[in-house]
């Protein structure tokens, strides 16, 4: 029925970015995901490829090694590799890493946790801070272990350098990091954030500046790495009919910083990618015209259709995804392949790539994922 995993991919990142870019018209339908939930990579790696998965704990691995010789490090090498295959065989141009996010969290309290009640299930699902977070007054501020986090230093040479030399020909990396969410979930909460912009507002500034710091000098250090192709920064800024925030504190705190991404991105030829769920429509302009976003991911149909969203600005950057997580996740088959096949339609050819309008989060059926990929190879304009 399916066609996957594919038995002879032809990764071209160099061919996806141009599409992107609008620098020339796809030959085919490309495929975007921010992430794909372990629990769906390791059902695929098991069941359809035939290859046993390699479990690794992020956070005992962070906390108790170190990326240097990475090689003799047999099962981190081997997640490696089983990560790259994955994405390599089911077509993707690209993987998403996230590697500098997970270790600075990794050092983190995490946040409230329940039973995962997925079909592949993790077991716990952590949710965020609805109150206060880490930080709540100026002497929370000070106490924060500021200096530990910005003299940590991944050897980031090292690990890349492994990425880059496992990666099929054609295939490159897309680094992902974030700013405004650990800032609202993490460090202040959102409900101390939602008090503080008005309290102090220059406490939040100072929490988002320093980790706003933190994040640029993560990018800084990768950008030139070889094989890295990509900024794909992910920061929730809206709710089902607006942003979270008022348009002007983003505009003052966080857009500035945005910024900052998409000139280090650009500065050395890579994509400037933006994840964002949420109603954020008042603030379009801001990230396309000052920011310079090359492409925009995260979609709900309850909000803008990505079909719509393409009609607006698809001539001015690249659409990502769009096939709404409540249809990829309860539409049966025959429905699912319309409404995919409507997306293609609508958003094809032209600066436009196939995906969730999120992540392959582990609550989506395995099939309906594949259902979604499989409409991608059979659409032909």
């Amino acid at each position: 029925m399916f066609k996957f995993p594919l038995k002879n991919p032809s990764p071209d990142f160099e061919s996806f970015r141009q599409v992107l870019k609008g620098e020339k018209k796809p030959d085919k339908v490309y495929f975007v995901e921010l992430g794909v939930d372990i629990e769906v990579m390791r059902f695929i790696t098991e069941n359809l490829m035939g290859e046993k998965w390699v479990s690794l704990d992020y956070d005992d691995f962070f906390k108790n090694a170190n990326f240097s010789r990475i090689d003799d490090k047999a099962s981190w090498g081997q997640y490696i590799k089983q990560y790259i295959n994955f994405y390599y065989k089911m077509g993707y141009d690209y993987i998403p890493d996230g590697i500098g996010l997970h270790y600075f969290l990794s050092f983190l309290p995490k946040p409230r946790v329940a039973s995962d009640t997925a079909s592949l299930s993790k077991g716990e699902r952590v949710w965020a801070e609805e109150g206060k977070g880490l930080i709540s007054s100026w002497e929370d501020f000070e106490r924060f272990p500021w200096r530990a986090f910005e003299k940590m230093r991944i050897d980031l040479e090292e690990y890349y350098g492994f990425l880059n030399k496992n990666l099929p020909e054609g295939m490159k990396i897309a680094v992902v990091h974030s700013l405004y969410e650990q800032v609202m979930e993490r460090i202040l909460g959102y409900e101390g954030l939602f008090y503080l912009i008005y309290d102090e507002p220059e406490l939040v500034k100072a929490v988002v500046d320093r980790w706003g710091g933190i994040v640029y000098s993560f990018y800084k250090n990768v950008i030139s790495l070889e094989g890295i192709e990509a900024i794909f920064h992910a920061d929730d800024l809206g709710y089902k009919t607006g942003t979270m925030l008022n348009p002007d504190v983003l505009r003052k705190l966080i857009f500035p910083w945005f910024k900052k991404y998409a000139s280090l991105a650009h500065k050395y030829g890579k994509l400037y990618l933006y994840h964002c769920c949420g109603n954020v429509l008042e603030v379009m302009e801001d990230l396309i015209e000052d920011v310079g976003i090359d492409g925009f991911h995260s979609f709900q149909d309850v909000i803008i259709p990505v079909t719509e969203f393409k009609r607006r600005y698809g001539d001015r950057i690249a659409t990502l995804g769009g096939v709404d997580m409540d249809k990829l996740s309860r539409l049966d088959e025959e429905n699912l392949r319309r409404y995919v096949r409507g997306i293609l339609d609508g958003c094809m050819p032209g600066r436009y790539a196939l995906g969730s309008g999120n992540t392959i989060a582990n609550y989506v059926p395995v099939e309906n994922y594949l259902v979604m990929l499989d409409e991608g190879l059979r659409w032909k304009g």
